[in-house]
């Protein structure tokens, strides 16, 4: 029953799913501005947490095909055959259910709408059209990718403002350097199933190029945070710093050798510099 459950839960791709829940708590918590309606949060978190997990869910259900023949997914539950694909649907459409009568009773349908819009993004213009058939999948999953700290911002704002903009361009840019960092490490696997990422289709000098390019447009967007007045200067120096970094290790890449481990490292670091510009913005209303 346990190990069931387990292969039910490995569905929701977990890493995926938290690091998106983080960014919806960051959100929520900037825009709060240290005036936290807990139940509020917690309707949100786990709100969101149901959407995502379904989405992700569903994603593996459509990805079958595709997952047989990467060496990283071809153990995952539904193709090695320890969860079937209609208990897999079945599974993922209550998630996805309860998530958004969840948004719908106790956050506000702003977020609702964001929680669906990011759905069907995910799912079928990126899982379904984009990821397989065009070089663009990439901008198109991002788009997805960023909903969540929009989602959460929005459940305390009701409204599209800056603060709200800025953090979705935030998170979209940093999908950029983060995914196409992996389509360069795994540019072989890609290619023998058949994905059309960027790496695979302009090879890996373009695409390093590319990846230095969004990571600058990344750090400029955080800047922006603090210019236009949503964040402090603790956060500016400090995400200014690690943005730095940031652009100095795309700049390395241009001129590396093995490709592999660079992009591995790149990889990392934009994890890292994830967390921290979630925890700044998080506690940005007790900095200096």
């Amino acid at each position: 029953m346990m190990q069931k459950v387990k292969d039910y839960y490995s569905l929701t791709k977990p890493g995926v799913m938290y690091g998106n829940v983080l960014t919806t708590m960051a959100g929520f918590l900037l825009a709060s501005n240290g005036n936290i309606d807990w139940g509020l949060f917690v309707a949100t978190v786990v709100g969101m947490t149901f959407v995502i997990g379904s989405a992700c869910v569903i994603n593996n259900f459509l990805d079958q095909d595709i997952d047989r023949l990467m060496e990283r997914t071809r153990t995952r539950a539904i193709v090695s055959g320890k969860v079937s694909g209609r208990g897999a649907v079945i599974f993922g459409t209550v998630l996805g259910g309860l998530g958004i009568l969840m948004l719908a009773f106790w956050v506000n349908w702003l977020v609702v709408a964001i929680g669906l819009v990011g759905f069907v993004v995910y799912v079928w213009l990126y899982g379904v059209l984009s990821k397989r058939l065009s070089i663009h999948g990439t901008l198109v999953g991002s788009i997805s990718g960023a909903m969540p700290i929009l989602a959460g911002y929005s459940a305390v704002s009701g409204r599209i403002d800056i603060g709200s903009i800025l953090v979705f361009a935030i998170l979209f840019f940093w999908q950029m350097p983060e995914f196409y960092s992996i389509a360069v490490y795994r540019q072989k696997e890609y290619k023998k199933a058949g994905v059309p990422v960027i790496s695979v289709v302009k090879g890996i000098p373009h695409t390093k190029v590319q990846i230095l390019w969004y990571t600058i447009a990344f750090v400029l967007s955080t800047v922006l945070l603090s210019v236009s007045g949503v964040t402090g200067m603790t956060y500016l120096v400090l995400m200014g710093l690690a943005g730095a970094y940031f652009i100095w290790l795309g700049v390395q890449g241009l001129r590396a050798k093995d490709d592999d481990r660079w992009a591995r490292k790149m990889f990392h670091v934009s994890l890292n510099i994830l967390l921290l510009f979630s925890f700044l913005i998080a506690i940005e209303a007790w900095l200096p």
